[in-house]
């Protein structure tokens, strides 16, 4: 198995290229963020370069935080600041080699929702596909995002096919999907031809992947019995020093 470490969660503490520096340390096979922008992309393309990792996703801005914002595609009445994030975050991931943008829904409700949504990613879509990036949209569970937009796995698959970009894909944590749907692996499965990326924590702490109500030896497993061969990303919440809690790796590699 290859392994991406998110760096919005895995050495946090760190300036982002020192958190690049330290997931090639610690044996990573690619790495992953969440909001890189304040981070000038040639610093981020030299610690790439210099560590030969690759960054596999970024995600869009949330928004206003004072206004408590957690993204802006889906806001009727945020149609501008939207397609100013998704071009940021496209020309951001375009600059440092980033294979994928997530572009977040935000908290909305309603047709009114689901139509800017869906014109916002055939936005995104189009704008990304010259530089060969995908775009994701992640289903995210009710306890960590009440009222976010996007919930579960079949509303997504059910976007993505009214879009019909070939580029725009299914972001698949196994943390969010246990907690609002269960039966993580039958649900991969089904969805493996619009599955873009796939993420894991354990369930129900969203800490490391050796505990909890996923057995992810199982789940792996299963995951390359069906020929996935991407790296998945390790966003879990370390309790301390992100070093300390990497015992599961080289377990996991193991099988």
């Amino acid at each position: 198995m290859k392994f991406s470490a998110n760096l919005g969660f895995l050495w946090a503490d760190r300036p982002l290229p020192d958190a690049i520096r330290a997931a090639k340390a610690a044996g990573f096979d690619a790495v992953e963020c969440h909001w890189p922008f304040d981070v000038p992309a040639e610093e981020v393309s030299r610690a790439l370069a210099e560590t030969g990792m690759v960054m596999l996703g970024l995600n869009t801005r949330r928004g206003d935080l004072a206004r408590k914002q957690n993204g802006l595609a889906a806001l009727p009445d945020e149609e501008a600041a939207a397609r100013a994030a998704i071009d940021e975050a496209v020309d951001y991931a375009a600059a440092t080699g980033t294979r994928a943008v997530h572009v977040m829904a935000g908290f909305a409700e309603g047709a009114e929702a689901h139509a800017m949504f869906l014109a916002n990613l055939t936005h995104a879509a189009a704008r990304a596909a010259p530089h060969g990036i995908t775009i994701l949209i992640e289903p995210l569970n009710k306890y960590d995002a009440p009222g976010y937009f996007l919930t579960t796995t079949t509303q997504a698959a059910a976007i993505i096919e009214a879009v019909g970009a070939p580029n725009l894909k299914l972001m698949f944590d196994c943390y969010h999907v246990q907690l609002m749907e269960g039966d993580v692996t039958h649900k991969l499965a089904s969805l493996k031809p619009i599955v873009g990326h796939i993420q894991f924590a354990s369930v129900p702490d969203r800490g490391t992947p050796d505990h909890g109500e996923l057995d992810y030896r199982h789940v792996f497993g299963a995951i390359a019995a069906e020929g996935y061969a991407m790296p998945l990303g390790a966003e879990y919440k370390p309790v301390g020093d992100t070093d300390a809690t990497l015992d599961w790796l080289a377990r996991m590699r193991k099988g």
